[in-house]
């Protein structure tokens, strides 16, 4: 499965190379850029089948994901489990809920996002859901590449695919990585 879901990144070019500043604020040298793979609604719907097909023993009342990259996957995972899903948003450099949508006291989430790398978006959400007086049942996401530093959520993780891709803090970068033009390709 990892082979052909990268497969699938190089196909739609949504697996970029160069020199990428994370939101994490670590550097890498590949960026999966998920809206290019997920503007395809079939590669969607099975990349996102697939992830929820691993979460699916999990006992959920809904699924919630972060904007902007978790609206798709969280949309299609939702879909595929038979359950609503609602999104966290940025207001004022933070996430919040907004547009009406309800976190009942007691109501069991599973959180979603596109990709993890040190999962400061996911852990943001999972303190929404808990603030409401939700309870995080698991969190997912479509790529993993916490390179075996994998965040500690409190619930399960699961991923569709879990990989070793190299990221570096800004003062420890390799000389070839320094010498290309930086990018900050992800949402903001």
């Amino acid at each position: 499965m990892p082979n052909d879901i990268l497969d699938l990144f190089r196909q739609t070019h949504a697996l970029l190379e160069g020199h990428f500043v994370l939101r994490s604020g670590l550097h890498s040298r590949q960026f999966f850029q998920c809206a290019l793979l997920l503007q395809h609604p079939r590669i969607a719907e099975q990349v996102c089948g697939g992830l929820a097909e691993k979460l699916r023993g999990i006992e959920c009342d809904a699924v919630i994901s972060p904007a902007l990259g978790g609206i798709v996957v969280g949309h299609e995972v939702g879909r595929a489990l038979g359950k609503r899903h609602i999104f966290a948003e940025k207001e004022d450099g933070k996430l919040v809920l907004r547009r009406g949508f309800v976190i009942s006291p007691g109501e069991r989430f599973i959180v979603v996002e596109d990709v993890v790398t040190r999962g400061g978006r996911v852990q943001e959400t999972i303190g929404i859901v808990r603030q409401h007086g939700g309870i995080v049942a698991a969190a997912g996401t479509l790529v993993d590449r916490s390179g075996g530093a994998i965040p500690d959520f409190g619930c399960p993780f699961v991923s569709l695919v879990r990989l070793e891709v190299d990221a570096f803090e800004a003062d420890r970068l390799p000389p070839e990585l320094a010498a290309l033009p930086l990018t900050r390709p992800g949402s903001k």
